[in-house]
């Protein structure tokens, strides 16, 4: 039997973040230097929905775009579509035939256990990304964290660079929250620029 892995917790997680960032914070800095919150939550709302449709096999294009092509942003009722994209990503990934075989993401085909993988990683990072913009708490479930350390921990060994840049040195100790954003290239203290 295929092995899955759950995004329900995480799914949900980022979604609560989202439900709870509110209108005023939309214009805010983010850790992702390109992006204002607001087109980190259109980039959730697009990401989300990709990778609901990689899951599914059903390749087209919503799979085949570049996402660095366009700046996203949010459109009216996008707390209702991110909260829609993640709950049906969530589901698909569920499905022990998702991971199996090929699919696409970003416009680049690999296998679906790889795409799985890096699904989840992109809840968890952006996830932390909107946190922190936002003042909010976050705790991610332990097992997504251990997919996300999993997924990087390799990458930033064969490449040197992370998701988002070279990884960032932390402790030996640090939580292994701090340690998958370091791997990926953020640092893990970043807080918003003062107004």
């Amino acid at each position: 039997m295929t092995e899955t892995i759950d995004f329900t917790a995480q799914a949900r997680l980022v979604s609560q973040l989202a439900a709870r960032t509110a209108d005023e914070q939309l214009d805010a800095s983010t850790p992702c230097e390109a992006y204002a919150v607001r087109h980190l939550l259109g980039h959730l709302v697009g990401l989300a929905a990709a990778f609901r449709e990689a899951a599914r096999k059903n390749l087209g294009p919503m799979t085949s775009a570049d996402p660095n092509a366009t700046v996203p942003d949010v459109e009216p009722g996008w707390r209702t579509e991110l909260d829609r994209n993640l709950r049906g990503m969530a589901e698909a990934w569920h499905v022990p035939e998702a991971w199996e075989g090929e699919t696409q993401a970003g416009g680049m085909t690999l296998p679906a256990a790889i795409a799985g993988r890096i699904a989840l990683n992109e809840l968890v990072l952006h996830g932390w990304d909107l946190a922190r913009a936002t003042g909010q708490e976050y705790a991610p479930d332990t097992a997504s964290l251990g997919v996300s350390y999993a997924l990087l921990t390799p990458i930033t060994e064969s490449s040197e660079r992370g998701p988002f840049g070279p990884p960032v040195a932390v402790a030996a100790d640090a939580p292994l929250l701090d340690q998958v954003v370091a791997l990926s290239g953020r640092w893990p203290d970043w807080t918003p620029p003062a107004s």
